[in-house]
């Protein structure tokens, strides 16, 4: 892609998630969402091939339909209340269409197919953008109704999100669609606490969003897509193996590493409003989660690939690609929890 076309493309996404932050006027909220949408689109497409060419497809029809829901439900508050505002308190229909648009946006069961689908057909940095940054937009709008949402209907979507986030991801040994169905499992847990903790939701999604951004950096450090291929870094570059056993076990919620904050946090909040079975259920569901982030660790780090370079020519060539903003977010990926004290007074 032309560098000034992906730069004005950037620029543009960044613009539009930007003005659905910070808009108090539900029209512009709209313009935002279909700004930061038609933008993405080239991006998910950077190399164009049929597998793309169908992934940006379903992502555009999910999207569309999304935006659609949003402006019924805008509409509806708009015939109800008078007022295009988004700081007055939203009519109950308005609320229930408007969180359900914003968890097609999101990827949240049972509205989540199109989110491994679209992640597997395309390139890796692009799929950093779609499960990092796209996120920031309709969290931030959920956040804003939250006082309104349907408590119901949330806790039902987070609940399906956390089993369908755990389940999917079972068989499968692609690392794109790994990361996606940990996204729906990440998005579950975030839904549950907006309802009770809008604070601790955004905890929740800045310390994803560290954490997604370090994995698939990784990833793409050594271009690997599949279990098969990621069980070869020892070779390339052993170090890296550790990180990648550390980060991702962070990802599943292991009580040293930072992961395990927001889930602690969550649960705690959830108990505090007398809720036992819901953070019980998610807890259970979590362990699924863990299961295919340790299948992973355990074909990276815990195994040795059967072979030797005994050859006096070195095969391997030297690493091209920049390191240099691994570091700090290794660090951050597990080491946030000695923090959390801080963190927690501060909520």
């Amino acid at each position: 892609m032309n560098p000034f076309a992906l730069i004005i493309i950037m620029l543009t996404v960044i613009l539009g998630t930007l003005i659905v932050m910070t808009s108090s006027h539900w029209l512009m909220v709209w313009i935002g969402f279909e700004m930061n949408m038609l933008a993405i689109i080239p991006i998910l497409m950077k190399k164009y091939n049929p597998r793309s060419m169908e992934a940006c497809t379903k992502y555009f029809l999910t999207q569309a339909t999304a935006s659609m829901l949003l402006m019924l439900a805008i509409t509806i508050n708009l015939v109800h209340s008078g007022q295009w505002s988004t700081i007055k308190p939203l009519n109950p229909t308005a609320s229930i269409i408007m969180t359900l648009a914003m968890a097609m946006k999101l990827g949240l069961a049972p509205f989540h197919f199109w989110v491994p689908e679209v992640a597997q057909g395309i390139q890796l940095s692009s799929g950093l953008i779609l499960l990092t940054w796209q996120k920031l937009a309709p969290m931030s709008i959920l956040y804003q109704i939250s006082p309104t949402i349907n408590p119901t209907l949330i806790l039902t979507l987070s609940i399906l999100s956390v089993a369908v986030g755990g389940w999917g991801g079972l068989n499968q040994t692609q690392l794109r669609k790994i990361m996606a169905y940990s996204s729906i499992a990440h998005m579950g847990w975030m839904t549950a606490a907006m309802l009770f903790s809008p604070m601790m939701a955004l905890l929740n999604l800045a310390i994803y969003i560290i954490l997604t951004t370090t994995t698939l950096m990784m990833f793409m450090l050594n271009s690997t897509t599949t279990t098969l291929s990621l069980s070869h870094t020892w070779n390339k570059t052993p170090l890296l193996t550790t990180a990648i056993l550390t980060t991702l076990l962070s990802l599943g919620g292991l009580p040293p590493l930072s992961g395990f904050l927001p889930k602690w946090m969550i649960i705690q909040e959830l108990t505090k409003n007398d809720n036992i079975i819901l953070p019980t259920f998610m807890v259970i569901t979590a362990l699924l989660n863990l299961f295919f982030y340790m299948r992973l660790t355990y074909s990276t780090s815990l195994t040795t690939f059967p072979s030797v370079n005994n050859m006096k020519l070195k095969w391997q060539l030297s690493p091209t690609k920049t390191t240099i903003h691994l570091p700090p977010l290794i660090i951050l990926s597990t080491l946030i929890l000695p923090l959390s004290p801080m963190l927690i007074l501060l909520e």
